[in-house]
């Protein structure tokens, strides 16, 4: 008997461990989910320009005077410098509509257009001057520099397409939201007689 008791007791513990394992999980997955778009800004600002200056070659100069000396020679064939511009730039957009918006705007309006355009459009910029850049041997680091400027545009790519992903994820977040939110507008419409103030709520959820 006290046998059995005892294993019903290791049983319950088991189980009570596995579901703060499961909860604990849960919120972290929700926290990042939250928290994804701030993240993707944050890395497509920082791993293209790490990635940069991996791949510069070495010299005694600083890196100030390296980059300014990418910046006078520019050339679209040959240069990098603008790989990691374009991620600021990107990022610096799409976190500022997304900082702008409200629940409606972010589940069907400018936050995921604006988001699909400028990733769309960076990543035709990077894939057009990738063909230029990849098709010239990398004579200056061997293989390791080439390495990195494949790095450099696949991290471009993948952050792109990972704001694209984000932005119709939070869109179906906000619609879900909106959806609840309408049926329990519509739900208290039904007594509204007995509570007028919601009656305006009613009328500006329906106007939007």
């Amino acid at each position: 008997m006290m046998g059995f008791s005892s294993k019903e007791e290791r049983s319950r513990r088991v189980l009570r461990g596995v579901k703060t394992v499961f909860f604990l999980i849960t919120m972290l997955i929700s926290l990042l989910l939250f928290s994804a778009p701030i993240l993707l800004v944050i890395a497509d600002t920082l791993l293209p320009s790490a990635l940069l200056s991996a791949s510069l070659s070495p010299s005694s100069r600083s890196l100030q005077d390296r980059l300014a000396a990418h910046f006078a020679n520019y050339d679209f064939r040959y240069s990098l410098i603008d790989i990691p511009l374009v991620s600021i730039v990107r990022s610096a957009i799409i976190i500022c509509v997304y900082s702008l918006c409200d629940g409606p705007r972010l589940s069907r309006g400018p936050y995921l257009g604006i988001t699909t355009v400028c990733s769309l459009l960076s990543l035709a910029f990077v894939s057009l001057k990738a063909s230029y850049v990849l098709s010239v041997p990398n004579t200056n680091r061997g293989g390791y520099g080439r390495a990195l400027e494949m790095a450099l545009f696949m991290s471009s790519w993948l952050l792109a397409i990972g704001h694209i992903i984000v932005a119709y994820k939070i869109s179906c977040r906000e619609r879900r939201k909106l959806l609840v939110y309408k049926i329990d507008i519509e739900a208290v419409s039904a007594c509204k007689n007995g509570f007028p103030r919601y009656q305006k709520i009613l009328q500006e959820q329906r106007e939007k």
